[in-house]
């Protein structure tokens, strides 16, 4: 493992609302902006009053007990849920009336805790799935294999690879994606999520299941991807190496509610968050 660079702290300054993000950041219309985002399940509030805005180059974290609410506010991000209440504005852009296809061609991409490729298609394959919102040809062109047919699908394939050599993974391009190894497996769900040209990418536990060694190397592709692709990265993790590693400002949840947010230095020490998370449960 090469000698990791130390990153400078992020200086986190004020938007016009109740949110703070990267000072580099603040000319422009925050990629994501949540404004009293809420939602209910019969009686039960599982996420209330949730505000949070991510800069157009910010990684953000996202953290808190289990049973928080924090894969219930990317269900909300992504239209898996509708929210019974509150704004997600992507890029200003009010998300309200979109569908989760809608919200992903808008510029949101999302990997899951629980890893979700095409178990008997190859690595590449998957990655291509991922391209379908920039395949440009129709159903009948695929079908009798019309010129355009073999143009886009060489297009793909160079893409399909670009994106798999960011984790090294291009020799592995012909291999079926069940047979990967675990931490194999969520990397290519990453770069699936990546091909779909996002402007935020969620990710949901990235380090789950992975060794020391790669979870250092999941941190500095993180880096790596928002530096290389000028996105925003917003991610849930329980390892809080990772998440105070490489997270600009970070958003901690506790019931559903909103218990701090700020940078990194300024969570690890709030005694709030200390008591209901970081001091209370050991992490792993």
């Amino acid at each position: 493992m090469s000698e990791r660079v130390k990153r400078e702290p992020t200086k986190l300054v004020p938007v016009p609302s109740t949110n703070i993000i990267p000072e580099r950041d603040v000319d422009k219309t925050p990629i994501l902006e949540c404004r009293h985002l809420g939602i209910d399940f019969g009686g039960l509030t599982a996420v209330n009053d949730f505000n949070m805005a991510i800069g157009r180059t910010e990684i953000a974290g996202l953290i808190g007990p289990n049973g928080a609410g924090k894969t219930t506010v990317f269900n909300l991000l992504t239209k898996v849920y509708q929210p019974t209440r509150g704004t997600i504005l992507l890029g200003g852009v009010d998300t309200h009336s979109m569908s989760t296809v809608q919200v992903n061609k808008a510029g949101i991409a999302r990997t899951f805790q629980n890893i979700r490729l095409f178990a008997n298609l190859s690595v590449e394959d998957n990655v291509k799935l991922g391209l379908h919102n920039h395949i440009g040809y129709g159903m009948w062109t695929g079908i009798f294999r019309l010129p355009s047919y073999w143009r886009e699908e060489r297009i793909a394939h160079e893409r399909a690879m670009e994106l798999l050599s960011i984790f090294d993974m291009e020799g592995l391009a012909d291999v079926k994606a069940g047979s990967l190894p675990y931490g194999a497996q969520r990397r290519l769900e990453i770069v699936r999520a990546l091909a779909t040209n996002p402007s935020l990418l969620l990710l949901d536990e990235p380090a789950a299941g992975m060794n020391p060694s790669e979870t250092a190397e999941l941190m500095d592709n993180i880096v790596k991807i928002r530096d290389t692709f000028q996105i925003a990265v917003l991610l849930i993790e329980h390892d809080m190496s990772l998440v105070m590693g490489i997270c600009e400002g970070i958003c901690v949840l506790n019931f559903g509610q909103i218990i701090a947010k700020g940078t990194p230095d300024e969570i690890k020490n709030n005694p709030e968050v200390i008591k209901a998370y970081l001091g209370s449960r050991k992490e792993g």
